[in-house]
């Protein structure tokens, strides 16, 4: 073998050696991220998570596996493999199963937990958000309030928590504000994705005289436009399925509260906190969506009211009361 040969030979198995010793390092050097969701990842409340660590995953900053549709009864088992398999970040939905949730993370306190939740943080690893996007939620009710012309709207919801509570809440106020003599129809289907169910529940409303609907689950914008009303969207804007249905939507950001969790993991700073002001306004969690098809179908002077609203809760001047309890039906 001539020289030049064994030298060119000698760099290859060199470079090939070089290879397999660093390649697990750079891998490793990815944070192991794992979700958790209950319903399927395509429903609204998840699809924002997911497409938050999605976004992360393109920036190469995270490895993501998930799993969906799992049932509470194996919630703790699958959070347990997770953490067994190594992810450094935990993110899931602990509504239903607060207690085995919280156990998980007590016996694996290397293991950093964001878990959307009712309660508190637990020290030292486990940290809560929610969707506090209340705020634009308020300004959907301005439109919905204004744009109504029966002075009645349905309400269909999931499960009369405090996640799902305080939008509704905040919605009906907004109505209010701009129409004093709205009335309010409220069901909750206690179902966090049952499309047909909600939007049966929403025929039982436009039967009795809504003309808006508050789409907090899917399939109510379904049974708007079959009927030919208004809906509001919730977390998610879906105009582009509904054109002529969706007026406009109160839209959930979950990059501000993921991006955060990653970085205080990454700096080895995580620790048990509430992350839910980052679903606000004033950190990008949470906005309006735009009018879209309707700009100019929604009356100019409705418009500027919820600017003007919109404005002064950017510039801390107006505050939307949180009310957690469950909203009462006012219709007749």
């Amino acid at each position: 073998m001539s020289l030049s040969r064994r030298h060119t030979l000698m760099l290859s198995l060199a470079a090939a050696t070089l290879a397999a010793a660093t390649g697990p390092v750079f891998a490793q050097a990815k944070m192991k991220v794992a979700a958790i969701y209950t319903v399927p990842v395509e429903q609204q409340w998840v699809s924002r998570i997911d497409k938050a660590l999605k976004a992360a995953v393109a920036r190469g900053e995270i490895e993501y596996v998930f799993s969906e549709n799992v049932a509470n009864a194996d919630y703790e088992r699958v959070m347990r493999q997770y953490a067994e398999k190594g992810n450094t970040l935990i993110v899931g939905e602990s509504f239903a199963v607060e207690a085995a949730a919280r156990k998980v993370a007590k016996d694996y306190p290397k293991v950093s937990f964001l878990m959307g939740s009712s309660g508190k943080p637990q020290a030292p690893n486990f940290s809560v958000f929610d969707n506090y996007i209340q705020e634009p939620a308020y300004l959907t009710g301005m439109i919905a309030g204004g744009m109504s012309k029966s002075n009645k709207i349905g309400m269909v919801g999931g499960y009369p928590i405090p996640e799902v509570n305080r939008l509704m809440n905040a919605f009906m106020a907004g109505a209010k504000e701009v129409n004093p003599k709205v009335e309010f129809m409220v069901t909750f289907i206690n179902s966090w994705f049952d499309p047909p169910k909600a939007k049966e529940a929403a025929f039982a409303m436009i039967d009795k005289g809504a003309d808006v609907m508050y789409a907090e689950r899917f399939g109510v914008s379904d049974a708007a436009k079959e009927r030919k009303i208004l809906a509001i969207g919730n977390v998610i804007n879906t105009q582009k399925d509904y054109p002529e249905t969706v007026v406009s939507s109160a839209l959930w950001n979950m990059e501000p509260t993921i991006d955060r969790a990653l970085k205080a993991v990454k700096d080895g700073k995580f620790k048990a906190e509430d992350y839910g002001s980052y679903s606000m306004m004033k950190h990008k969690g949470s906005e309006l969506s735009p009018l879209g098809t309707f700009e100019g179908k929604v009356p100019a002077d409705l418009v500027a009211k919820v600017k003007a609203k919109e404005k002064a809760i950017y510039d801390g001047k107006f505050s939307v009361k949180v009310d957690d309890n469950q909203p009462k039906p006012t219709a007749k």
